[in-house]
């Protein structure tokens, strides 16, 4: 994943066929707002849209992931991208592979810890920019199995995931500071060909040699187009190997679903947010600007909401443990997880989206309102358009009063501190699909006369 801020990094993704649809931009600064792009499907390139709805059932269901950013740099600390932003040697760099030796499953605790926080599947590095392999391979020296962790560590991490009911995932680098041939396939042929064949060949490795394989998910494309890559080629491979997979779209063709990153948008296409708990992916000791459980639940929310995923990310430090800061970040989102994990993995697209205090989830004609900033006795929406016909505070079921006119509908008799110290849910029934009209406030609330 990338170092650079999300407007940086958006023009380093610029090519990889990039989400459909416009970001509207929320006033609060913690994310974007997700709005329902209404552009032309793009995807998928090598498969059907039809075949794809059928693939991508589980996930829709599941909207939220984790991501494990794992390898060489977790024993520097410092960020995953210290390799390049340091300057760092090869020679010297390829050093930590004779020390980066993690105890052994070591991913059970990631597993354990993503069910805990109400996740459904977990998406590890196979192969991050540095080209380092946490997996066993015949195609290179530079893995896991053959330094000094002795072991292949993607493995540790599929089984692990599987056995807490994970659906499983291995992102893959195409882009790679060691390969001799990463940067030279750029103006080379011979060395095009050879990177190629070699990037080609780990990733049927990867298809072949776990099992069922849930998601491939490819990062940065650089240097070479799709069309020196073989994208369309490699990726009709991978469906050959693991017809029910899902792939990504930053092998720089559009196929199963789209990927905003430290940031969210929605679009026509599937998608999903990938975001870090604090400012790096990999592990970096000094990094103190941790999200709080309460931004974490607002942003899956938000996701939610839009219909799409939210795949958040630890950084294990080098040994495999989790910093405890994520864990105690995660455990409190699972604990509100416990109580309202239905609103997110049966959330269908919510046409409610306005509040200054508040965001919104749905189920059929039911209306989630997630107030993340709780204004007392009183909450307020403006410009629902439908019929209320009943309100409850959840997780009691605890009725609501409440009254409504044609601009405002009030839920009243509310206690005068969050029930929840994250986020509190009221459920609201309406006589049909919930939707929002907050222009009509503006255009007819009646005026009154200047001075009076």
């Amino acid at each position: 994943m990338s170092s650079q801020n999300a407007i940086s990094r958006r023009g380093l993704l610029g090519s990889l066929g990039a989400a459909a649809g416009a970001v509207t931009v929320a006033p609060a600064p913690l994310f974007a707002q997700a709005e329902h792009a209404q552009a032309q499907p793009k995807g998928p390139t090598t498969s059907t849209v039809a075949d794809r709805d059928r693939r991508m059932k589980w996930w829709h269901e599941a909207r939220f992931g984790m991501f494990i950013h794992f390898g060489l740099y977790s024993v520097l600390g410092r960020h995953e991208w210290a390799m390049e932003r340091e300057g760092i040697p090869v020679a010297e760099y390829q050093q930590l592979a004779k020390v980066f030796n993690p105890k052994p499953h070591a991913a059970k605790a990631w597993a354990a810890l993503a069910k805990q926080a109400g996740m459904k599947y977990m998406v590890m590095t196979s192969k991050h920019h540095e080209g380092f392999c946490n997996f066993d391979t015949k195609l290179t020296n530079y893995c896991a199995p053959k330094q000094a962790a002795g072991r292949d560590l993607l493995g540790e991490f599929y089984e692990a995931a599987r056995s807490e009911g994970m659906h499983v995932g291995f992102y893959y680098s195409l882009m790679d500071w060691h390969h001799p041939d990463g940067a030279k396939c750029a103006h080379d042929e011979a060395a095009r060909r050879r990177f190629v064949d070699y990037t080609h060949g780990l990733v049927r490795e990867l298809c072949t040699n776990y099992g069922k394989l849930d998601i491939m998910w490819y990062d940065v494309a650089w240097p070479l187009s799709a069309e020196q890559w073989e994208s369309v080629k490699m990726n009709k491979m991978v469906r050959e190997l693991q017809p029910d997979i899902l792939i990504n779209n930053r092998s720089k063709i559009p196929e199963d679903f789209t990927t905003p990153e430290q940031r969210i948008q929605a679009s026509a296409e599937p998608w999903e947010a990938c975001m870090t708990m604090n400012g790096s992916w990999g592990y970096h000791k000094a990094d103190d600007d941790w999200k709080s459980p309460k931004t974490i639940v607002r942003n899956l929310v938000t996701c939610a909401r839009g219909y799409g995923n939210y795949l958040l990310n630890i950084g294990p430090k080098g040994d495999g443990s989790i910093p405890d800061e994520s864990v105690e970040i995660l455990q409190n989102v699972g604990r509100w997880m416990d109580k309202y994990g239905d609103l997110i993995h049966n959330a269908e697209y919510c046409k409610v989206q306005q509040s200054l205090f508040s965001n919104f989830t749905r189920n059929g004609n039911k209306l989630y309102i997630h107030v993340h900033f709780w204004p007392g006795e009183t909450v307020s929406i403006g410009g629902l358009t439908n019929k209320v016909l009943s309100a409850k505070l959840l997780p009691t079921g605890q009725t609501i009063q409440f009254q409504q006119d044609q601009f405002r509908t009030q839920f009243l008799g509310l206690p005068a501190n969050s029930p929840d110290s994250l986020v509190s849910v009221i459920e609201v029934e309406c006589d049909g699909e919930p939707d929002q009209n907050t222009l009509k406030i503006r255009e007819n609330r009646p005026r009154l006369k200047v001075g009076i």
